[in-house]
């Protein structure tokens, strides 16, 4: 068998990142995890080939070439993922999906010829051995989770890596948190399934030896549901994999709570974490207990940010307008916390319902949806009718994105951020590319742009007050520029 992976294109999003990635001359922020490592599943005397078409065009040569074309893809690209679809058709190629998209919607994509749903861990097995007697069934689906100890390393040799900003890694699987409007739980379940400590060393050493020395992302959507085994076993591990390691510096996602516990901190941060995502959502208490987002209940939210940046680790977070509880006093009461944080990388939304979730099936039953959600985060799109005025909604969203992204509050913000960051000494590596993209930042946003004021007051203030995070400065310079194309996309003017 002759097997094409394709990974469908994202839209320009927030998390896309595709205007600070032509800074660096990369085409995509991170590679298709679970397509690779569903390629470390299939027959070994399979031929395989991959497509990302984030990386790349798919041409009719790529399609041509398979007996069958596998495609994963998440919400957000269900649009490019029908036109992969439908060029396979016309080719007389059969289609066999899976992923976040296909298991909450694949009664909306007939022209598929195979599912497999789920985990393929679990799902993947049968289809192949129907396939192999000749009798495939349409769809595999299961109410099961996978037991990730069996889940090979990914086929990182599939990917051009060059074309990559940052790689990616997972430990773990599920959440013990029930946020109502996240689908986490539906897909994945409460109990956190976890990968062994030899798992995530032999990952990283297949990404070492192909030369990889950038970010690593821990994709896990709470990376700290197992404090225990984190503790005891993995961070010890990456603590002593790393002694003699360079570059590789770590991103994940985890819950606030992890600002309660020291040991955790500090024990992250030695093994190279920089980063972590965070579900701050929301500083209205009733809007948190709405949601079931108790984690972030009855704490100073502000104080629990300021810990983590000062213990070394920057946070990213997440926010949302449009709870039934909100008030129009909460677009303010979010840029506030948001300068007041110096949280750069602030992912702002209007809530939307997944498929799957509680948040979901209540607005069903109370006649409140309007359509299946985008899957973009921050494109000014709410898929049920909202108890706020939908007209005061939308307006004050973009006066949230409006602010919080001009120039003047976004580069105030970085300088909040990095008087308060204290990070540890990582071993990381300046390249030539690195070296480029500083340069393409002086003409770029020094010269060419409107807040080239803005960028050498804070290029200079770095280099008087905080020499030693110079380049994370403009890096998050370059975020910057990126997050107001975003911004003006939905505001509809800039980002003043």
């Amino acid at each position: 068998m002759r097997i094409l992976m394709v990974y469908p294109e994202f839209p320009d999003t927030f998390w896309s990142f595709k205007h600070a990635l032509g800074f660096v001359r990369k085409k995509a922020s991170a590679p298709p995890l679970g397509l690779i490592t569903v390629a470390a599943m299939l027959p070994r005397d399979w031929a395989v080939r991959l497509v990302d078409m984030n990386v790349r065009p798919l041409s009719t040569d790529d399609l041509a070439w398979a007996d069958m074309v596998f495609i994963s893809a998440m919400t957000v690209q269900r649009e490019s993922a029908r036109a992969v679809i439908c060029r396979c058709k016309e080719m007389g190629i059969k289609v066999v999906a899976g992923g976040p998209l296909f298991t909450g919607e694949y009664e909306d994509f007939p022209e598929v010829d195979h599912f497999v749903l789920n985990e393929a861990e679990l799902t993947l097995p049968p289809f192949l051995e129907d396939l192999a007697r000749g009798t495939p069934q349409r769809v595999y689906r299961t109410d099961a989770f996978a037991d990730i100890h069996q889940t090979p390393v990914p086929r990182w040799d599939l990917l051009d890596l060059r074309r990559y900003a940052t790689m990616s890694v997972q430990f773990s699987r599920g959440c013990p948190f029930n946020c109502d409007f996240c689908n986490v739980t539906a897909l994945l379940g409460h109990k956190v399934r976890t990968k062994t400590a030899e798992q995530i060393i032999a990952e990283l050493d297949a990404l070492y030896a192909l030369g990889w020395r950038d970010g690593v992302f821990f994709v896990d959507d709470n990376f700290i549901g197992n404090k225990r085994q984190l503790k005891r076993e993995v961070l010890p591990a990456l603590i002593e994999w790393r002694k003699d390691k360079v570059g590789l510096p770590f991103t994940t996602e985890v819950s606030i709570n992890l600002a309660d516990d020291e040991e955790l901190v500090d024990l992250m941060t030695q093994a190279g974490f920089e980063a972590v995502f965070v579900g701050i959502e929301t500083p209205n208490e009733a809007s948190l207990s709405e949601c079931g987002k108790h984690q972030n209940r009855h704490r100073d939210l502000l104080a629990a940010v300021k810990r983590l940046q000062r213990a070394g680790l920057a946070v990213m977070g997440g926010f949302i307008v449009g709870f039934d509880s909100d008030t129009p006093s909460v677009f303010q009461q979010q840029i506030e916390f948001i300068q007041q944080s110096g949280i750069v990388a602030a992912m702002v939304g209007l809530l939307q319902a997944p498929v799957g979730t509680r948040l979901y099936e209540r607005l069903k039953r109370e006649g409140r949806l309007l359509t299946k959600m985008s899957g973009d985060n921050v494109d000014g799109s709410i898929n049920f009718i909202p108890r706020m005025s939908i007209e005061t909604l939308r307006e004050g969203y973009r006066s949230i994105l409006a602010h919080i992204y001009a120039p003047e509050h976004y580069y105030a913000r970085v300088r909040t951020f990095l008087s308060e960051y204290q990070p540890r000494q990582v071993n990381s590596r300046i390249g030539l590319e690195h070296i480029l993209g500083f340069l393409r930042t002086i003409y770029q946003l020094g010269i060419r742009e409107a807040e080239r004021v803005y960028y050498w007051r804070l290029f200079f203030w770095t280099l008087l007050h905080r020499p030693h995070l110079f380049p994370t400065a403009i890096t998050l310079a370059v975020y910057g520029y990126h997050f107001r194309r975003i911004c003006q996309s939905v505001v509809g003017t800039g980002c003043r």
